[in-house]
């Protein structure tokens, strides 16, 4: 049976993208589209419910999963909204702040949030083998982030820099606020040990790159993600819902963890599968199923559930 999905923004750059997958794809029915007031002209042509008012459709389209890519004012909105019916809701918005996300903590405890800054398999990967050379390289290699996006981009440093600047910190024993540079200008003397810069260009159309540099004794490593399409996050957002196995599993085998995370269940998938799992035709909470993102694996059940349903990665 197929998952019923709700694109919100279906005009925008990523909602558009959204929309396109989730009509090409046999597990997930478009049942509606919706736009802000005013911006509704050719939303017919996707062949579902459409409208500028969420309030408005979703009592036609129960239990169904919202996406939303758009502003973190609008995604707020959406949630409140999602939270006021009961209907799951995925997250790819960027540049929230603490008010905002402590927002949609407590809109969680009335239905399931699922939100990420960045959905590519690849990114979760990294966010997941990180930390291991991190450890590996220990405290003399200095670390630096820079990231590229198009000139559109509202927010800077993207979700995605500020993730995985997370990430490093926290590998390093740090507190990413006490320790982050989002800028140099000046006679700023010399760079401290205990700093990790976060650099941001923006020009033409670019998706989205995003390079970890760390510089150490006589060398230095750098590890890059591009992105070449905007598909590469909205395939993670839409990715198989129904428990359903992927077209292309990966291995079985569990990825390792460190001593500093908890141990997670490992499952055939790709690391983005079953995004929207939770938000599939068995979508309480309660019944045991099987998550998985960020190459992390949770068995998540009535003993295991979190205190709230927001799953941030």
């Amino acid at each position: 049976m197929a998952t019923d999905v709700i694109i919100i923004g279906a005009k925008g750059r990523m909602g558009a993208t959204l929309a396109g997958l989730a009509n090409a794809d046999d597990d997930l029915n478009l049942k509606a589209v919706c736009e802000r007031p005013g911006n509704c002209d050719g939303l017919e042509t996707y062949g579902c419910m459409c409208g500028d008012d969420l309030n408005a459709l979703l009592p036609d389209c129960p239990g169904a999963a919202i996406v939303d890519f758009t502003s973190p004012e609008a995604s707020v909105s959406t949630a409140k909204i999602a939270a006021g019916h009961g209907n799951p809701l995925v997250i790819g918005t960027t540049g929230l702040n603490k008010e905002q996300v402590a927002e949609l903590e407590g809109l969680a405890k009335q239905s399931p949030i699922f939100w990420a800054p960045n959905m590519s398999v690849g990114v979760n990967v990294l966010l997941k083998l990180m930390p291991m050379l991190v450890e590996a390289l220990g405290p003399d290699y200095d670390m630096e982030i820079s990231e590229i996006h198009h000139k559109m981009k509202k927010d800077a440093p993207s979700g995605t820099a500020l993730k995985l600047a997370q990430c490093l910190a926290e590998a390093r024993g740090w507190i990413y606020d006490d320790v982050k540079c989002h800028c140099r200008d000046g006679i700023i003397g010399e760079r401290p040990q205990n700093e990790l810069g976060v650099q941001t260009l923006r020009g033409g159309d670019v998706v989205g790159d995003h390079t970890m540099y760390f510089f150490g004794p006589g060398e230095r490593i750098e590890v890059t993600h591009r992105a070449h399409s905007r598909e590469t996050f909205a395939s993670g957002a839409c990715a198989r819902p129904n428990g359903s196995p992927p077209r292309s599993p990966a291995s079985s085998t569990p990825w390792p963890t460190s001593s500093r995370q908890p141990t997670h269940t490992a499952i055939r998938g790709r690391p983005e599968w079953a995004v929207l799992f939770l938000c599939g035709t068995e979508r309480s909470v309660s019944r045991e199923c099987q998550w998985s993102m960020h190459c992390h694996f949770w068995q998540l059940n009535q003993s295991s559930l979190p205190p709230t349903n927001l799953l941030a990665l």
